[in-house]
């Protein structure tokens, strides 16, 4: 069996933040009623996630590495280590049989990158591309934005202060790559955050 290789192949980029390709990375879409109990069950059962607010990033309970972000109303982006995708799918299948849901295993479809530094600069080099009001009032550790990303779909979290981690389509990690890049070029630097 091959082993997975990410879309951007382990790269980096050193400027006013430090990009950071994350290699593969398990994802999963998980739909139906997120208000319904056993949807709840289902997700503290199978992974150790409970279901985030509303544009929030909830990570496991313990110290496990899944967490499940907002995506809409009845839709969640469970992310998690690569090689447990397959176990979480089949396992969240059947804990939720005989209710309309959808599990699907969007791993490969994804690219993930990590943009870490002074938060400021993090804050700074994001503003730059999404539509999002990045004021730290307005967005900070656990808050998760789906939006856009220059002229594709994307969406980020924030982990921790001076971090946010970036997820995109495969199809364009490296245009989005390019994007944050040129946007962390030193000599771009508006220094909006002070």
């Amino acid at each position: 069996m091959s082993e997975p290789v990410s879309a951007l192949n382990g790269a980096s980029f050193e400027g006013l933040v430090t990009l950071q390709d994350r290699g593969p990375t398990g994802m999963i879409t998980l739909r139906g009623d997120l208000a319904a109990p056993a949807m709840a069950k289902a997700l503290d059962k199978v992974s150790g996630l409970t279901i985030p607010a509303t544009r929030r990033v909830q990570p496991a309970k313990g110290s496990g590495q899944a967490q499940a972000a907002w995506m809409s109303p009845d839709e969640l982006l469970l992310i998690l280590p690569y090689g447990q995708v397959a176990t979480v799918c089949a396992s969240l299948s059947a804990a939720l049989e005989g209710t309309h849901h959808l599990v699907a295993d969007v791993s490969d479809a994804r690219a993930l990158i990590t943009v870490s530094g002074p938060d400021a600069r993090v804050r700074e080099v994001l503003a730059k591309l999404a539509p999002v009001d990045l004021h730290p009032a307005q967005f900070g550790p656990g808050d998760f934005r789906r939006t856009r990303l220059a002229q594709v779909a994307g969406a980020f979290w924030m982990p921790e202060a001076g971090r946010i981690d970036v997820v995109c389509f495969r199809s364009v990690a490296q245009y989005v790559f390019d994007l944050l890049s040129a946007a962390a070029d030193p000599a771009a630097s508006v220094d909006y955050f002070g």
